[in-house]
């Protein structure tokens, strides 16, 4: 086997598996299929690290076949805060040497010899660093010293891309754009049986939201513009809640966390996907909406647009009013099959293949 560098040598390439552990977030999935994809392809040597004391154990379960597991039994908070200060401990010390070491999730780690690939999916929290929780607070910092020690910065979007030049300073030459996928599970997702709307409490029509409740995702926008017009369907909201909020009524209705085989029925059963972000670096539920051919609502910000790529309904950011036309909108909006054609054609034009092929090639230009 010869890898893309011309030797016989497999480039060894060090994987931040952390965010395998615990429930999925869109990082979580985005590093499960990523690890996924560089497992099958030739001139790759995957190993995960899982950069925490409690549960590294559990990554060798979550891994594909032909990715190794390596837990660092360090305090992730200890970790981070040597980090701030200086540039020990390298990572070849706890993992052993590599070509490339790959931040899948925000903060790359100082090396001696490995290359740094660091993957930035948003930068909404460097105008809202009060909204981070208490232990995440040096996040910024992390993030700009990870940037500056990067020799490759991934980013979703051409949009995420633009804003890393802009705030942190990175010329786009050392900048690849690695655009998310959607499985191919999602465009054979079907709508959910009577005994899941049952158990999670969902009526027949319903519009869906998807994603964490923090200030970010614009819920409250969404609530109020659901609230204005009593003649919308009830509004589902799946994902974990940022505060204790009030329970279910007749009009709103929480899921929390779903795991994904039930997510994609919810979704494949909404009338119309809505995310009202104030701000996005991708924005996945749009995808997985428009594979299931469901119509999408979301805001008017630069990812989103990429994304969706003139198939969903675009409001301001904020704008109660404008929402609510939107969501009108959209559930008027055709179902035939030409329609349906569209959206899945237009998600089908990403996969997680595709993003790891520019993420392999990430890891070359790294290398050198």
């Amino acid at each position: 086997m010869v890898d893309a560098d011309g030797s016989g040598r497999k480039l060894r390439i060090l994987l931040d598996g952390t965010p395998l552990l615990g429930a999925r977030t869109g990082i979580g999935r985005y590093t499960a299929a990523l690890a996924e994809e560089l497992a099958s392809m030739p001139g790759m040597d995957v190993t995960a690290l899982a950069f925490t004391l409690r549960g590294w154990r559990t990554l060798r379960g979550v891994l594909p076949h032909g990715v190794r597991a390596r837990g660092l039994p360090v305090p992730a908070r200890a970790l981070r805060a040597a980090w701030l200060r200086t540039s020990a401990p390298p990572v070849e010390l706890l993992a052993g040497r590599a070509a490339v070491l790959h931040a899948t999730n925000f903060v790359l780690a100082p090396t001696i010899f490995a290359r740094g690939v660091l993957t930035v999916h948003d930068l909404d929290f460097l105008d809202s660093p009060e909204e981070l929780p208490a232990g995440e607070r040096d996040l910024p910092e992390l993030v700009r010293r990870s940037a500056g020690r990067a020799a490759v910065v991934c980013t979703p979007t051409s949009a995420v891309a633009e804003v890393v030049t802009e705030r942190l300073g990175v010329p786009q030459e050392r900048i690849v754009v690695t655009p998310l996928g959607v499985d191919a599970a999602w465009f054979a997702a079907r709508h959910p049986t009577s005994a899941l709307r049952s158990a999670l409490g969902i009526p027949k029509e319903y519009l869906l939201f998807v994603g964490a409740d923090g200030p970010r995702k614009g819920l409250s926008t969404l609530l109020a513009a659901h609230a204005a017009r009593p003649e919308l369907p009830p509004l589902v909201i799946a994902g974990p809640a940022a505060a204790d909020p009030p329970g279910s009524t007749d009009r709103v209705i929480r899921t929390g966390y779903l795991p994904e085989v039930d997510l994609r029925r919810v979704v494949a059963g909404a009338s119309a996907l809505v995310l009202p972000s104030r701000n996005e670096g991708f924005g996945l539920p749009v995808l997985e909406a428009l594979a299931c051919g469901v119509p999408v609502v979301c805001s008017d910000v630069p990812a989103l647009r990429e994304v969706a790529g003139g198939q969903a309904v675009l409001a301001p950011v904020g704008d109660v009013e404008a929402l609510g036309a939107a969501l009108v909108q959209a559930l008027d909006s055709p179902s035939d099959t030409a329609t349906l054609t569209a959206r899945r054609d237009h998600a089908a034009d990403f996969s997680w293949r595709r993003c790891a092929e520019a993420t392999a090639a990430a890891y070359r230009r790294a290398a050198g």
